[in-house]
């Protein structure tokens, strides 16, 4: 009976000694090459070469040493086909048994700073991925091992005898999933590198699960978070908790809407999120200030919700934020007394995110899963347009004060679900009228919960007003100024009831439905 074989060629290194070990004593020959040949080596193990199997000398800086017939040939060869083995006794091919592979480490190098585009092709492994699609594709007569945190399992089966063709099928399908995901980071940071705008033909795109969560947005769904490879400056992935339970399914969505709406502001701001929707909006000269605010714009419907801040925490802000319940708060940073006051509370979550205030990459893209599909746009990352960001359609200008707080407005319905109405005063939001199925009710709910402030308030609207009966709402209860994309063929009816009602209106040409 001819001596099992295990091909072992891996970058990285980690149980790789002790498995060799185990496998020869269990009567394996290894077969390894370049560097992982040295390790074994080293360590005492005895090792063939690959190039004494294939007869031809490892090349092109080791770009080239398994791409041999005697390798592929001792993976693919069905064992219970004659012809298969005889082929094999006439090449003086031998059998490959198990194959142990991890690719070259392209993941690692891109993440480096300032990696050059050489490098990362120099570490595009090719037979590697050869290799372990063979051995996959031949699972019911090889068993491959891509993850070292198989090791283990390999071993324990084949001390009991062989390993089972369950495990053999369960590891051959994790290849494919570790090729897969190779070669689409490959795609990714390639077509990165060309500098296109433009949507491909055929999408790849590839994440790692970050996190395990308890349930979905409902306790009879299962759920997990998947992150983008490579970081991106400013995203709640490379945010850092530092107290509370783990986040839930709800706590991402609502904290990265949270981040979206705070991204908007430059001063210090306070943005309070419930159920994806902005309830509480501050900006002001100090991060207290503003949280203050947006405390004082809904002090019922920040209760649980997300508090996300622009600046470092400090003692007053976290005694206010402590005055009620609060679910999450992410910020920059905080001062050791305000994480001593805000660690007194068991369920809160503490989130640090260094660089929240950094732009996204103009390249990154919204995506929605559809059933069947996926659809996949661009981030909607303007405010308004670079050249004529306005224009007053009334006969009144806006003063400068009611400019501030239009901009303001428009900061904030730009971040509410549609159909939606933001109204303002003094920067800091009032009532929000989010995801109505007609924007009259979303201006009517807007006014009502913005109590008696709302007189002299200003009014944002995502979308144009297609009747003329939100701008005579408005007005009914003392709204000043609006903003709003305009585009309605009923414009003028909206224009002519403003300049009734002495109200001054801006049209963007910039809608920003949030669905």
């Amino acid at each position: 009976m001819k001596r099992k074989r295990a091909l072992i060629s891996v970058s990285d290194k980690i149980g790789v000694v002790e498995l060799a070990r185990e496998l020869e004593q269990l009567s394996f020959e290894i077969l390894s090459t370049g560097g992982t040949a040295k390790t074994l080596k080293d360590a005492g193990v005895s090792v063939t070469n690959i190039s004494e199997v294939t007869g031809f000398p490892e090349c092109l800086d080791g770009r080239v040493k398994t791409l041999h017939p005697k390798v592929h040939g001792g993976i693919l060869a069905i064992r219970d086909n004659p012809e298969h083995m005889r082929q094999l006794e006439a090449l003086e091919i031998d059998t490959i048994d198990l194959v142990v592979i991890n690719l070259y480490p392209f993941r690692q190098t891109i993440l480096k700073e300032n990696v050059k585009l050489e490098e990362a092709i120099e570490n595009i492994d090719i037979g590697g991925p050869a290799m372990l699609r063979a051995a996959a594709k031949n699972y019911l007569h090889v068993a491959v091992v891509v993850d070292p945190a198989d090791y283990a399992i390999v071993l324990e089966e084949l001390k009991s005898g062989e390993i089972s063709s369950e495990t053999r099928f369960g590891l051959a399908a994790k290849v494919f999933e570790q090729t897969a995901h190779y070669d689409a980071l490959i795609a990714q940071y390639l077509r990165e590198q060309t500098g296109s705008s433009e949507f491909p033909q055929l999408l790849t795109m590839t994440y790692e699960k970050q996190q395990d969560m308890r349930y979905g947005e409902n306790p009879h769904q299962q759920a997990v978070f998947y992150r983008e490879i490579r970081p991106v400056a400013g995203s709640l992935p490379t945010a850092r908790q530092i107290h509370g339970k783990e986040l839930s399914f709800n706590n991402i969505n609502d904290t990265n809407g949270a981040l979206d709406l705070l991204r908007e502001f430059d001063q210090p701001a306070v943005a309070a999120i419930k159920h994806a929707n902005p309830c509480g909006v501050g900006e002001d000269d100090s991060i207290l200030k503003a949280y203050q605010k947006a405390y004082d714009a809904d002090p019922v419907s920040i209760f649980g919700g997300i508090v996300a801040a622009n600046r470092e925490i400090d003692l007053e802000t976290a005694l206010e934020i402590n005055k009620i319940f609060i679910e999450i708060v992410i910020a920059p940073g905080y001062t050791q007394e305000a994480l001593e006051i805000l660690k007194q509370k068991k369920n809160i979550r503490i989130l640090v995110l260094d660089d929240i205030q950094a732009s996204l990459p103009l390249n990154t893209w919204d995506m929605k899963k559809v059933a069947g599909g996926l659809l996949v746009q661009d981030m909607d990352n303007r405010l308004l347009k670079e050249t004529q960001p306005w224009k007053v359609v009334t006969s009144r200008e806006p003063s400068e004060k009611e400019l501030e707080d239009l901009l303001f407005a428009w900061k904030v319905v730009k971040h509410t679900k549609s159909n939606g109405i933001a109204i303002a005063r003094d920067k800091q939001s009032l009532g929000i009228g989010p995801g109505q199925v007609n924007r009259i009710w979303a201006v009517e709910h807007a006014v009502k919960r913005s109590g008696n402030k709302v007189k002299g308030a200003v009014l944002a609207s995502d979308a144009f007003f297609p009747f003329d009966d939100c701008v005579e709402a408005a007005a009914k209860a003392g709204i000043t100024a609006i903003i709003q994309p305009g585009g309605s063929v009923k414009d003028q009816l909206s224009i002519d009831a403003c300049n009734r009602h002495g109200i001054t209106m801006l049209f963007t040409g910039m809608r920003h439905f949030k669905h």
